[in-house]
Protein backbone atom coordinates (compact mmCIF):
# COMPACT_ATOMS: atom_id res chain seq x y z
CA UNK A 1 0.00 0.00 0.00
CA UNK A 2 1.33 3.43 -0.97
CA UNK A 3 2.20 5.54 2.08
CA UNK A 4 0.89 9.06 2.62
CA UNK A 5 3.46 11.86 2.05
CA UNK A 6 4.73 13.59 5.19
CA UNK A 7 3.20 16.94 4.16
CA UNK A 8 -0.30 15.45 4.09
CA UNK A 9 0.21 13.72 7.42
CA UNK A 10 1.23 17.04 8.98
CA UNK A 11 -1.84 18.67 7.38
CA UNK A 12 -4.03 15.95 8.89
CA UNK A 13 -2.69 16.69 12.37
CA UNK A 14 -3.24 20.42 11.81
CA UNK A 15 -6.80 19.77 10.58
CA UNK A 16 -7.55 17.77 13.75
CA UNK A 17 -6.08 20.38 16.10
CA UNK A 18 -7.66 23.46 14.43
CA UNK A 19 -11.28 22.86 15.60
CA UNK A 20 -9.98 22.01 19.09
CA UNK A 21 -8.26 25.39 19.23
CA UNK A 22 -11.42 27.11 17.96
CA UNK A 23 -13.48 25.36 20.64
CA UNK A 24 -11.10 26.48 23.38
CA UNK A 25 -11.29 30.11 22.19
CA UNK A 26 -15.11 30.01 21.97
CA UNK A 27 -15.43 28.53 25.47
CA UNK A 28 -13.15 31.28 26.78
CA UNK A 29 -15.36 33.89 25.10
CA UNK A 30 -18.56 32.36 26.50
CA UNK A 31 -17.17 32.34 30.00
CA UNK A 32 -16.20 36.03 29.75
CA UNK A 33 -19.29 37.66 28.20
CA UNK A 34 -22.09 35.08 27.66
CA UNK A 35 -24.97 37.61 27.72
CA UNK A 36 -23.34 39.92 25.21
CA UNK A 37 -22.62 36.98 22.91
CA UNK A 38 -26.26 35.86 23.20
CA UNK A 39 -27.42 39.38 22.34
CA UNK A 40 -25.22 39.37 19.23
CA UNK A 41 -26.87 36.11 18.11
CA UNK A 42 -30.31 37.71 18.55
CA UNK A 43 -29.23 40.70 16.45
CA UNK A 44 -27.99 38.38 13.71
CA UNK A 45 -31.31 36.51 13.63
CA UNK A 46 -33.20 39.82 13.60
CA UNK A 47 -31.09 41.07 10.68
CA UNK A 48 -31.67 37.94 8.62
CA UNK A 49 -35.40 38.00 9.42
CA UNK A 50 -35.71 41.67 8.43
CA UNK A 51 -33.84 41.01 5.17
CA UNK A 52 -36.20 38.15 4.31
CA UNK A 53 -39.18 40.37 5.11
CA UNK A 54 -37.76 43.15 2.91
CA UNK A 55 -37.52 40.97 -0.21
CA UNK A 56 -41.18 40.00 0.13
CA UNK A 57 -42.47 43.55 0.55
CA UNK A 58 -42.42 46.79 -1.45
CA UNK A 59 -42.51 50.52 -0.78
CA UNK A 60 -42.18 51.94 2.73
CA UNK A 61 -42.29 48.55 4.45
CA UNK A 62 -39.32 47.35 2.40
CA UNK A 63 -37.38 50.53 3.21
CA UNK A 64 -38.05 50.21 6.94
CA UNK A 65 -37.13 46.51 6.88
CA UNK A 66 -33.85 47.29 5.12
CA UNK A 67 -33.04 49.93 7.75
CA UNK A 68 -33.69 47.36 10.49
CA UNK A 69 -31.51 44.86 8.62
CA UNK A 70 -28.56 47.24 8.49
CA UNK A 71 -28.92 48.35 12.12
CA UNK A 72 -29.29 44.78 13.40
CA UNK A 73 -26.27 43.49 11.49
CA UNK A 74 -24.12 46.44 12.60
CA UNK A 75 -25.20 45.77 16.20
CA UNK A 76 -24.34 42.09 15.69
CA UNK A 77 -20.79 42.95 14.62
CA UNK A 78 -20.28 45.45 17.45
CA UNK A 79 -21.65 43.09 20.11
CA UNK A 80 -19.60 40.22 18.74
CA UNK A 81 -16.44 42.32 18.96
CA UNK A 82 -17.38 43.37 22.49
CA UNK A 83 -18.03 39.76 23.52
CA UNK A 84 -14.74 38.60 22.08
CA UNK A 85 -12.97 41.46 23.77
CA UNK A 86 -10.20 41.85 21.26
CA UNK A 87 -10.17 41.81 17.51
CA UNK A 88 -7.28 39.36 17.34
CA UNK A 89 -9.36 36.68 19.08
CA UNK A 90 -12.10 36.96 16.44
CA UNK A 91 -9.47 36.96 13.69
CA UNK A 92 -7.91 33.87 15.27
CA UNK A 93 -11.24 32.01 15.27
CA UNK A 94 -11.86 32.86 11.61
CA UNK A 95 -8.27 32.10 10.64
CA UNK A 96 -8.20 28.76 12.44
CA UNK A 97 -11.51 27.75 10.85
CA UNK A 98 -10.26 28.57 7.36
CA UNK A 99 -6.89 26.95 8.00
CA UNK A 100 -8.61 23.81 9.25
CA UNK A 101 -10.63 23.58 6.05
CA UNK A 102 -7.58 24.08 3.84
CA UNK A 103 -5.57 21.55 5.87
CA UNK A 104 -8.39 19.00 5.64
CA UNK A 105 -8.57 19.28 1.84
CA UNK A 106 -4.81 18.98 1.48
CA UNK A 107 -4.53 16.09 3.92
CA UNK A 108 -7.21 14.07 2.13
CA UNK A 109 -5.97 15.04 -1.35
CA UNK A 110 -9.06 17.12 -2.16
CA UNK A 111 -7.31 20.38 -3.12
CA UNK A 112 -7.09 21.26 -6.83
CA UNK A 113 -3.35 20.63 -7.10
CA UNK A 114 -3.61 17.17 -5.52
CA UNK A 115 -6.62 16.20 -7.63
CA UNK A 116 -4.85 17.24 -10.83
CA UNK A 117 -1.85 15.09 -9.88
CA UNK A 118 -3.95 11.95 -9.41
CA UNK A 119 -5.38 9.79 -12.24
CA UNK A 120 -8.56 11.27 -13.71
CA UNK A 121 -11.43 8.78 -13.31
CA UNK A 122 -12.81 7.33 -16.56
CA UNK A 123 -11.99 4.92 -19.39
CA UNK A 124 -8.86 5.83 -21.42
CA UNK A 125 -9.53 6.84 -25.04
CA UNK A 126 -7.25 7.92 -27.88
CA UNK A 127 -7.23 11.20 -29.81
CA UNK A 128 -10.27 12.20 -31.85
CA UNK A 129 -9.94 11.45 -35.58
CA UNK A 130 -12.17 14.32 -36.74
CA UNK A 131 -12.62 16.81 -33.88
CA UNK A 132 -14.96 19.80 -34.22
CA UNK A 133 -15.38 22.61 -31.70
CA UNK A 134 -18.37 24.94 -31.87
CA UNK A 135 -17.98 28.30 -30.13
CA UNK A 136 -20.28 31.06 -28.95
CA UNK A 137 -18.15 34.24 -29.02
CA UNK A 138 -20.60 36.12 -26.74
CA UNK A 139 -20.61 33.61 -23.89
CA UNK A 140 -18.90 34.48 -20.63
CA UNK A 141 -18.30 38.05 -21.67
CA UNK A 142 -16.20 37.04 -24.69
CA UNK A 143 -14.12 34.14 -23.32
CA UNK A 144 -13.66 32.65 -26.79
CA UNK A 145 -11.63 35.68 -27.84
CA UNK A 146 -10.03 36.29 -24.43
CA UNK A 147 -8.59 32.78 -24.27
CA UNK A 148 -7.76 32.66 -28.02
CA UNK A 149 -9.80 29.47 -28.43
CA UNK A 150 -9.89 29.63 -32.25
CA UNK A 151 -6.09 29.70 -32.43
CA UNK A 152 -5.76 27.09 -29.64
CA UNK A 153 -8.15 24.78 -31.48
CA UNK A 154 -6.33 25.07 -34.81
CA UNK A 155 -3.00 24.47 -33.06
CA UNK A 156 -4.39 21.15 -31.79
CA UNK A 157 -5.85 20.14 -35.17
CA UNK A 158 -9.43 20.84 -34.09
CA UNK A 159 -11.84 22.38 -36.61
CA UNK A 160 -13.29 25.59 -35.09
CA UNK A 161 -16.82 26.72 -35.94
CA UNK A 162 -17.67 30.16 -34.53
CA UNK A 163 -21.35 30.92 -34.10
CA UNK A 164 -22.42 33.98 -36.12
CA UNK A 165 -25.52 36.18 -35.58
CA UNK A 166 -28.56 34.33 -36.91
CA UNK A 167 -26.88 30.89 -36.88
CA UNK A 168 -28.77 27.88 -35.51
CA UNK A 169 -26.41 26.08 -33.12
CA UNK A 170 -28.36 22.83 -33.26
CA UNK A 171 -28.22 22.87 -37.07
CA UNK A 172 -24.47 23.60 -37.08
CA UNK A 173 -23.86 20.66 -34.76
CA UNK A 174 -25.94 18.38 -36.96
CA UNK A 175 -23.97 19.51 -40.01
CA UNK A 176 -20.69 18.77 -38.23
CA UNK A 177 -21.95 15.28 -37.33
CA UNK A 178 -23.09 14.67 -40.91
CA UNK A 179 -19.66 15.84 -42.12
CA UNK A 180 -17.91 13.03 -40.28
CA UNK A 181 -17.02 14.51 -36.89
CA UNK A 182 -16.36 11.80 -34.31
CA UNK A 183 -16.06 14.22 -31.35
CA UNK A 184 -18.11 17.40 -30.91
CA UNK A 185 -17.14 20.11 -28.46
CA UNK A 186 -18.88 23.27 -27.29
CA UNK A 187 -17.25 26.42 -25.95
CA UNK A 188 -20.09 28.35 -24.35
CA UNK A 189 -22.65 28.43 -21.59
CA UNK A 190 -24.66 25.52 -20.24
CA UNK A 191 -27.63 26.16 -22.54
CA UNK A 192 -25.32 25.83 -25.55
CA UNK A 193 -23.66 22.76 -24.00
CA UNK A 194 -27.07 21.09 -23.80
CA UNK A 195 -27.84 21.73 -27.48
CA UNK A 196 -24.56 20.26 -28.75
CA UNK A 197 -24.83 17.40 -26.24
CA UNK A 198 -28.23 16.60 -27.79
CA UNK A 199 -26.60 16.04 -31.19
CA UNK A 200 -23.62 14.14 -29.75
CA UNK A 201 -25.92 11.77 -27.85
CA UNK A 202 -28.20 11.31 -30.87
CA UNK A 203 -25.27 10.16 -33.03
CA UNK A 204 -23.29 8.46 -30.23
CA UNK A 205 -20.36 10.84 -30.66
CA UNK A 206 -17.83 11.89 -28.06
CA UNK A 207 -18.51 15.25 -26.41
CA UNK A 208 -16.11 17.85 -24.99
CA UNK A 209 -17.27 20.59 -22.61
CA UNK A 210 -15.19 23.78 -22.80
CA UNK A 211 -16.10 26.14 -19.90
CA UNK A 212 -16.43 29.38 -21.83
CA UNK A 213 -19.73 30.47 -20.28
CA UNK A 214 -20.44 32.51 -17.17
CA UNK A 215 -21.09 29.90 -14.48
CA UNK A 216 -20.13 26.65 -16.23
CA UNK A 217 -22.04 24.35 -13.86
CA UNK A 218 -21.66 21.31 -16.12
CA UNK A 219 -17.89 21.81 -16.30
CA UNK A 220 -17.77 22.11 -12.50
CA UNK A 221 -19.63 18.83 -11.99
CA UNK A 222 -17.49 17.07 -14.59
CA UNK A 223 -14.45 18.03 -12.53
CA UNK A 224 -12.90 20.44 -15.06
CA UNK A 225 -10.66 23.32 -14.08
CA UNK A 226 -12.96 26.23 -14.97
CA UNK A 227 -10.16 28.77 -14.58
CA UNK A 228 -8.07 27.11 -17.30
CA UNK A 229 -10.44 27.25 -20.28
CA UNK A 230 -7.92 26.26 -22.97
CA UNK A 231 -6.90 23.16 -20.99
CA UNK A 232 -10.33 21.66 -21.70
CA UNK A 233 -9.32 21.34 -25.37
CA UNK A 234 -6.88 18.60 -24.33
CA UNK A 235 -9.91 16.30 -24.11
CA UNK A 236 -9.81 16.03 -27.91
CA UNK A 237 -6.44 14.25 -27.53
CA UNK A 238 -5.62 11.34 -25.24
CA UNK A 239 -8.27 11.55 -22.55
CA UNK A 240 -10.68 9.58 -20.40
CA UNK A 241 -14.31 9.03 -21.27
CA UNK A 242 -17.38 8.70 -19.06
CA UNK A 243 -21.01 8.10 -19.86
CA UNK A 244 -23.27 10.60 -18.10
CA UNK A 245 -27.02 11.09 -17.96
CA UNK A 246 -29.08 13.72 -19.71
CA UNK A 247 -32.38 15.19 -18.58
CA UNK A 248 -35.28 15.82 -20.94
CA UNK A 249 -38.24 18.18 -20.51
CA UNK A 250 -40.72 17.75 -23.34
CA UNK A 251 -38.32 17.27 -26.25
CA UNK A 252 -35.63 19.60 -24.88
CA UNK A 253 -32.44 18.18 -23.36
CA UNK A 254 -30.89 19.74 -20.26
CA UNK A 255 -27.49 18.96 -18.75
CA UNK A 256 -28.02 20.71 -15.40
CA UNK A 257 -31.57 21.57 -14.41
CA UNK A 258 -34.96 22.97 -15.27
CA UNK A 259 -36.66 25.35 -12.84
CA UNK A 260 -40.27 26.46 -12.48
CA UNK A 261 -41.74 29.13 -10.21
CA UNK A 262 -39.77 32.00 -8.68
CA UNK A 263 -36.52 31.73 -10.64
CA UNK A 264 -38.24 30.93 -13.92
CA UNK A 265 -40.53 33.94 -13.51
CA UNK A 266 -37.57 36.23 -12.82
CA UNK A 267 -35.45 35.08 -15.80
CA UNK A 268 -38.43 35.68 -18.12
CA UNK A 269 -38.11 39.43 -17.48
CA UNK A 270 -36.40 41.33 -20.35
CA UNK A 271 -34.44 43.31 -17.73
CA UNK A 272 -32.99 40.23 -16.00
CA UNK A 273 -29.80 39.86 -18.06
CA UNK A 274 -28.69 43.43 -17.44
CA UNK A 275 -30.03 43.89 -13.88
CA UNK A 276 -30.31 40.50 -12.15
CA UNK A 277 -30.54 41.63 -8.52
CA UNK A 278 -32.74 44.65 -9.25
CA UNK A 279 -35.15 42.56 -11.31
CA UNK A 280 -35.41 39.93 -8.56
CA UNK A 281 -36.07 42.54 -5.86
CA UNK A 282 -38.76 44.13 -8.02
CA UNK A 283 -40.62 40.88 -8.71
CA UNK A 284 -40.28 38.96 -5.43
CA UNK A 285 -42.93 40.90 -3.45
CA UNK A 286 -45.61 40.00 -6.02
CA UNK A 287 -44.65 36.32 -5.76
CA UNK A 288 -43.90 35.94 -2.03
CA UNK A 289 -45.75 38.83 -0.37
CA UNK A 290 -49.02 38.55 1.60
CA UNK A 291 -51.11 39.35 -1.49
CA UNK A 292 -49.27 36.98 -3.81
CA UNK A 293 -51.33 34.62 -5.96
CA UNK A 294 -50.05 31.03 -5.64
CA UNK A 295 -48.42 29.51 -8.70
CA UNK A 296 -50.70 27.09 -10.56
CA UNK A 297 -48.24 24.19 -10.44
CA UNK A 298 -49.76 20.81 -9.68
CA UNK A 299 -47.80 17.60 -9.18
CA UNK A 300 -47.77 14.30 -7.32
CA UNK A 301 -45.22 13.95 -4.51
CA UNK A 302 -43.08 10.89 -3.75
CA UNK A 303 -45.67 9.58 -1.27
CA UNK A 304 -48.54 9.87 -3.76
CA UNK A 305 -49.88 13.09 -2.21
CA UNK A 306 -51.26 15.69 -4.62
CA UNK A 307 -49.79 19.20 -4.43
CA UNK A 308 -51.71 22.19 -5.80
CA UNK A 309 -48.89 24.74 -5.86
CA UNK A 310 -45.23 25.49 -5.12
CA UNK A 311 -43.08 28.60 -5.07
CA UNK A 312 -40.15 26.76 -6.59
CA UNK A 313 -39.71 23.47 -8.42
CA UNK A 314 -36.22 22.30 -9.40
CA UNK A 315 -35.79 19.24 -11.61
CA UNK A 316 -32.12 18.39 -12.07
CA UNK A 317 -30.12 15.94 -14.13
CA UNK A 318 -29.19 13.82 -11.08
CA UNK A 319 -29.36 15.18 -7.57
CA UNK A 320 -27.70 18.33 -6.28
CA UNK A 321 -26.01 18.55 -2.90
CA UNK A 322 -28.33 21.01 -1.14
CA UNK A 323 -27.13 20.60 2.42
CA UNK A 324 -24.80 23.09 4.10
CA UNK A 325 -21.04 23.10 3.73
CA UNK A 326 -18.67 22.28 0.91
CA UNK A 327 -20.08 20.92 -2.32
CA UNK A 328 -23.34 22.88 -2.01
CA UNK A 329 -24.98 23.36 -5.42
CA UNK A 330 -23.01 20.67 -7.22
CA UNK A 331 -23.68 17.00 -7.98
CA UNK A 332 -21.69 14.11 -6.53
CA UNK A 333 -22.30 12.20 -9.74
CA UNK A 334 -24.09 12.61 -13.09
CA UNK A 335 -24.46 8.94 -13.90
CA UNK A 336 -26.93 7.71 -11.28
CA UNK A 337 -29.79 7.47 -13.80
CA UNK A 338 -32.13 9.75 -11.84
CA UNK A 339 -33.73 13.15 -11.80
CA UNK A 340 -33.36 15.17 -8.63
CA UNK A 341 -36.71 16.78 -7.77
CA UNK A 342 -37.19 19.57 -5.22
CA UNK A 343 -40.46 21.43 -4.62
CA UNK A 344 -40.77 24.15 -2.00
CA UNK A 345 -43.60 26.33 -0.70
CA UNK A 346 -42.96 29.15 1.79
CA UNK A 347 -45.77 30.13 4.15
CA UNK A 348 -44.08 33.32 5.39
CA UNK A 349 -40.94 35.42 5.16
CA UNK A 350 -40.01 33.91 8.52
CA UNK A 351 -39.52 30.53 6.89
CA UNK A 352 -37.26 32.11 4.29
CA UNK A 353 -35.24 33.75 7.06
CA UNK A 354 -34.93 30.53 9.04
CA UNK A 355 -33.79 28.64 5.93
CA UNK A 356 -31.09 31.25 5.23
CA UNK A 357 -30.02 31.33 8.87
CA UNK A 358 -29.76 27.55 9.08
CA UNK A 359 -27.58 27.43 5.98
CA UNK A 360 -25.32 30.15 7.40
CA UNK A 361 -25.01 28.18 10.63
CA UNK A 362 -24.18 24.91 8.86
CA UNK A 363 -27.51 23.25 9.67
CA UNK A 364 -29.91 21.65 7.19
CA UNK A 365 -33.33 22.84 8.35
CA UNK A 366 -36.08 22.63 5.72
CA UNK A 367 -39.49 24.36 5.80
CA UNK A 368 -42.61 22.16 6.12
CA UNK A 369 -43.41 22.86 2.47
CA UNK A 370 -40.13 21.34 1.25
CA UNK A 371 -40.32 18.03 -0.67
CA UNK A 372 -37.23 16.38 -2.15
CA UNK A 373 -36.77 13.04 -3.87
CA UNK A 374 -35.20 11.22 -6.84
CA UNK A 375 -37.02 9.52 -9.68
CA UNK A 376 -36.74 8.63 -13.35
CA UNK A 377 -39.67 10.86 -14.36
CA UNK A 378 -41.79 13.78 -13.15
CA UNK A 379 -45.04 15.29 -14.43
CA UNK A 380 -46.12 18.90 -13.91
CA UNK A 381 -49.69 20.08 -14.53
CA UNK A 382 -51.19 23.55 -14.83
CA UNK A 383 -54.16 25.32 -16.39
CA UNK A 384 -51.85 27.89 -18.02
CA UNK A 385 -48.64 27.87 -20.09
CA UNK A 386 -45.71 27.41 -17.72
CA UNK A 387 -42.67 29.69 -17.59
CA UNK A 388 -39.56 27.55 -17.20
CA UNK A 389 -35.81 28.10 -17.05
CA UNK A 390 -33.85 25.31 -18.75
CA UNK A 391 -30.10 25.48 -18.10
CA UNK A 392 -30.53 29.23 -17.64
CA UNK A 393 -32.56 29.75 -20.83
CA UNK A 394 -36.07 31.18 -20.46
CA UNK A 395 -38.89 29.28 -22.21
CA UNK A 396 -42.66 28.89 -21.98
CA UNK A 397 -44.10 25.37 -22.33
CA UNK A 398 -47.67 24.11 -22.59
CA UNK A 399 -48.78 21.69 -19.86
CA UNK A 400 -48.70 18.92 -19.00
CA UNK A 401 -44.91 19.02 -18.87
CA UNK A 402 -43.10 15.70 -18.72
CA UNK A 403 -39.56 15.31 -17.36
CA UNK A 404 -37.50 12.16 -17.78
CA UNK A 405 -33.93 10.97 -17.61
CA UNK A 406 -31.75 9.43 -20.34
CA UNK A 407 -29.28 7.28 -18.36
CA UNK A 408 -25.76 7.14 -19.78
CA UNK A 409 -26.82 8.89 -22.97
CA UNK A 410 -23.73 11.09 -23.43
CA UNK A 411 -20.09 10.09 -23.95
CA UNK A 412 -18.09 12.87 -22.27
CA UNK A 413 -14.33 13.17 -22.70
CA UNK A 414 -12.27 14.63 -19.82
CA UNK A 415 -8.65 15.89 -20.11
CA UNK A 416 -6.07 13.73 -18.34
CA UNK A 417 -4.90 16.72 -16.31
CA UNK A 418 -8.34 17.74 -15.03
CA UNK A 419 -9.18 17.51 -11.29
CA UNK A 420 -11.82 14.96 -12.26
CA UNK A 421 -14.24 15.35 -9.34
CA UNK A 422 -17.09 17.77 -8.67
CA UNK A 423 -16.97 19.88 -5.47
CA UNK A 424 -19.60 17.59 -3.91
CA UNK A 425 -17.61 14.45 -4.74
CA UNK A 426 -14.29 15.91 -3.61
CA UNK A 427 -15.60 17.54 -0.42
CA UNK A 428 -14.56 15.73 2.76
CA UNK A 429 -17.39 13.68 4.23
CA UNK A 430 -19.12 15.44 7.12
CA UNK A 431 -19.03 14.40 10.75
CA UNK A 432 -17.11 11.52 12.28
CA UNK A 433 -16.20 10.11 8.86
CA UNK A 434 -13.93 13.11 8.27
CA UNK A 435 -12.24 12.70 11.65
CA UNK A 436 -11.70 9.00 10.94
CA UNK A 437 -10.23 9.81 7.53
CA UNK A 438 -7.91 12.43 9.04
CA UNK A 439 -6.75 10.00 11.75
CA UNK A 440 -6.00 7.37 9.10
CA UNK A 441 -4.10 9.94 7.03
CA UNK A 442 -2.09 11.08 10.07
CA UNK A 443 -1.18 7.43 10.64
CA UNK A 444 0.03 7.14 7.03
CA UNK A 445 -2.94 5.24 5.59
CA UNK A 446 -4.30 6.69 2.29
CA UNK A 447 -8.01 7.50 2.01
CA UNK A 448 -9.67 7.13 -1.42
CA UNK A 449 -12.33 9.48 -2.79
CA UNK A 450 -15.76 7.85 -2.92
CA UNK A 451 -17.78 9.50 -5.70
CA UNK A 452 -20.54 6.89 -5.67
Amino acid sequence: MKSVPLGRRVSAVAAILAPVAVLVLLVAVLLRRPLVLAASAVCFSLGIGAAAYAVTRAGLRRTLALVVTVLALVAWVLLLLDAVGRLWVLAAVVGLTLAGGVATRHALGRDIKSLKNTPTPGEPVGPAARPVLLMNPKSGGGKVERFHLVEEARHRGIEPIVLQPGDDLLQLAEQAAAGGADVLGMAGGDGSQALVATVAARHNLGFVCVPAGTRNHLAMDLGLDRENVAEALDAFGDAVERRIDLGVVGERVFVNNATVGLYAKIVQSPAYRAHKVGTALELLPSMLGPNAVPFDLRFTGPDGAEHASAHLILVSNDRYELGSGEGFGSRRRIDAGNLGIVACTFRSSGEIARLLESEAAGRSWRPPGWVEWAGTSFSLRSSLPVEIGIDGEALVLDPPIEFRTLPGALRVRIPLGAPGYSPAAAAPTKGWATLTALLRTAAGQPVAIDAS
